[in-house]
């Protein structure tokens, strides 16, 4: 489907992986207007000549898009207000478009706990549609699932001293060979991971069954501008967001940042524009990407939650100007934090080689570099609208 608009001259000139020319694109994006789904959006609309029909309940993060389409944007992004569950316009949007990208999810760990059923159906039920409408109608699907679907570790279930730990074949996951593990039925923590790990099993056998062109993506730990929501001041006051949002929180309300179970799981970050120039590799190499699962990540980056918190508070303080707390962290433990029934996963450590191969992909920014951005973004957007929303709270008391 060709543009209206006059793209840039980059973007007539695009080439896939082997030297052909990229055709332009529909693409139904369903979740369009969040953290994932704004950044796509904007490279898209900037770097290429894809159309986009952007799927979702709100439009906040998009609106400089879509509300009104910019002139040069004509004819190449509309939004669409709809909620997937139960919406017959699904099915029309999706047949309207070449490939479909699924990012909607309820994916804050906060949640799995206190809302076990809203997270299975939302990860599950409500992507069965989905997937159905591009299997019947012979549609390309891209479905973002979550690196939380290998769970445990194998080097977990060893004693902490035990020095097979530290080999890799312990604790990297790869998206064909490592297994995925969950703890008991009573940890609701892993009703996500499961609804997910379910979702994906359903598209690969339609894959098998049906010829569904589907590719997998397992995002660990996109972080950057727009993650999220700051409690209070764009989310609910008693929200808990996920940990780059929560710790920011934390530094622009000058509260210790806390530290759940002493902070000692390992993650590893990657910069939300490095991981979005991966899928648009994924979109626009077919013949490289489909019928495959995807780790998206950066393994450089690897900290453990208290060494991220140290190193937030660092560069919030350069950021901000504001000297930190003389005891910037304290420790909280899981059931207090996220109630009874939670449970984590010890290392979450991406193997990189089949989107190397595939995509020759591979992540380029440093932790410290990307906490940069992201905290001066949070420091510019939010500082004077939490100090707006302490005061209001602080009178009202």
């Amino acid at each position: 489907m060709s543009s209206s608009s006059s793209p840039s001259p980059a973007a007539t000139a695009r080439l896939d992986l082997d030297g052909n020319p990229v055709e332009p694109l529909t693409i139904c994006m369903i979740g369009a207007g969040g953290f994932i789904g704004s950044h796509l959006c904007e490279k898209l609309m900037a770097e290429t000549r894809h159309v986009v029909l952007a799927v979702d309940v709100y439009c906040d993060k998009i609106r400089h898009l879509v509300d009104p389409a910019p002139p040069h944007l004509a004819g190449r992004i509309s939004f669409h207000r709809l909620n997937i569950k139960n919406d017959s316009r699904l099915e029309g949007l999706i047949k309207m478009a070449d490939l479909t990208i699924n990012l909607a999810a309820i994916c804050t760990p906060a949640d799995y706990n206190t809302r076990p059923l809203d997270t299975i159906y939302s990860n599950f039920i409500d992507a069965l549609p989905v997937v159905k409408y591009c299997s019947e109608n012979s549609k390309r699907l891209i479905h973002f699932s979550t690196c939380e679907v290998y769970g445990k570790t194998i080097g977990s279930f060893l004693p902490k001293d035990h020095p097979l730990r530290k080999e890799p074949e312990f604790y990297v996951l790869k998206e064909d060979e490592s297994p995925c593990i969950f703890g008991p039925i009573v940890k609701q923590r892993w009703s996500y991971a499961c609804a997910k790990q379910l979702i994906e099993r359903l598209i690969f056998a339609e894959g098998a069954e049906n010829g569904l062109e589907f590719t997998i993506v397992r995002p660990f730990n996109w972080i950057g501008p727009r993650m999220d929501f700051i409690p209070g001041v764009d989310g609910p006051s008693e929200g808990v967001p996920r940990v780059l949002a929560c710790f920011s929180n934390n530094l622009l309300r000058r509260e210790p940042l806390k530290l759940v179970d002493g902070g000692q799981s390992q993650r590893t970050f990657v910069y939300i524009k490095d991981a979005i120039e991966a899928v648009v590799l994924m979109i626009e190499n077919p013949a490289r990407a489909n019928g495959h699962i995807f780790n998206v990540g950066n393994p450089n980056n690897e900290v453990t939650v208290r060494e991220l918190a140290q190193m937030m508070t660092e560069v919030y303080a350069n950021v901000s100007g504001e000297a930190p707390l003389d005891e910037p962290m304290i420790d909280v433990s899981s059931s207090q934090f996220y109630g009874e029934g939670y449970d984590d996963s010890d290392k979450r450590i991406p193997d990189m080689t089949i989107i190397n191969k595939q995509l020759g992909w591979n992540p380029k920014t440093p932790l410290k570099d990307l906490l940069e951005t992201t905290l001066t973004y949070q420091h510019k957007t939010y500082k004077e609208a939490v100090r707006r929303q302490m005061s209001q709270a602080s009178v009202s008391s």
